[in-house]
């Protein structure tokens, strides 16, 4: 099953068209995307014994974030060993770092995304898994049960203001306006042949600056499912940045960051792209 926040409004994904979910449930459910994720499971049987309509068109720049308005957004950091070593640390033990990139970041998958002033705007495609069931001290082998469903994420980063000060400022540096485009669909675990096991990629202007697939995360889906839920109740709606590759700008040498007029192309293997275009503020 594919989801999307078309408008504001929650729509299954049919094809090449859009069912709001809405009109159809007959106001059983809320059109509000972020709500359903509290009846994620009524929802599923629901959605598979629904008569549906055909359904309209749709474009990708009307989409927005399938899980807009989270109560937790979890990212973790160096989660893949190349880019732990592009980063200059070691291997994380037991949990990789984790921050926040505040809601108020959060967009759709086609954007344009204003660079600020004298920053240096990085990219980090990222899976991300929404939480479609409360789970507290889960068992790994438990955890693909408590996920909605994936979709894409960038990890947006302004290294200057993130990585200044006595202290690094993590979250402030990567959740300025625009800086957590995510979509364009939520895909339920079902959908995939193996959901451990997806090939991301990212291009700048065409050129390919990020590739890998998901099967070589230090610590998969299901295993950082249980590390955070082991510290903090993980609920239904919550958003987890599972990581990004090497090949971000600053582990290049020189580095480099995004300018004027770039096109950023963000893609996962059964769930689609994002795309960002950036301006000069």
């Amino acid at each position: 099953m594919r989801i999307a926040n078309l408008s504001g409004r929650l729509v299954l994904i049919t094809g090449d068209r859009a069912v709001d979910v809405g009109e159809a449930s007959e106001g059983r459910f809320e059109s509000d995307p972020q709500t359903i994720y509290d009846r994620w499971a009524e929802f599923r049987s629901w959605a598979a014994l629904a008569d549906l309509p055909a359904g309209a068109e749709f474009g990708a720049a009307d989409l927005g974030a399938p899980a807009p308005a989270p109560r937790q957004l979890l990212a973790a950091g160096l989660n893949y060993r190349d880019h732990v070593g592009e980063s200059g640390f070691a291997v994380p033990e037991g949990l990789p770092p984790v921050f926040t990139k505040f809601a108020s970041s959060i967009t759709g998958p086609v954007t344009t995304v204003r660079l600020p002033p004298g920053g240096h705007t990085d990219w980090e495609i990222e899976l991300v898994a929404v939480i479609g069931t409360r789970a507290w001290q889960v068992a790994e082998s438990d955890a693909w049960r408590h996920v909605a469903g994936l979709t894409i994420g960038q990890d947006l980063s302004e290294r200057i203001s993130q990585l200044a000060g006595p202290a690094p400022q993590f979250s402030l540096g990567k959740s300025l306006p625009g800086f957590t485009p995510m979509g364009p669909y939520l895909v339920t675990p079902d959908e995939f042949a193996n959901p451990d096991d997806l090939g991301l990629r990212a291009t700048i202007n065409g050129e390919q600056v990020q590739k890998a697939r998901t099967s070589e995360l230090i610590f998969s889906v299901p295993a950082l499912i249980s590390r955070l839920s082991a510290r903090l109740p993980l609920l239904p709606g919550d958003v987890i940045f599972t990581g990004t590759p090497a090949g971000v700008g600053l582990g290049r040498d020189p580095q480099r960051w995004l300018t004027d007029g770039d096109e950023l192309v963000s893609a996962i293997d059964g769930i689609g792209e994002l795309r960002q275009r950036f301006t000069a503020a």
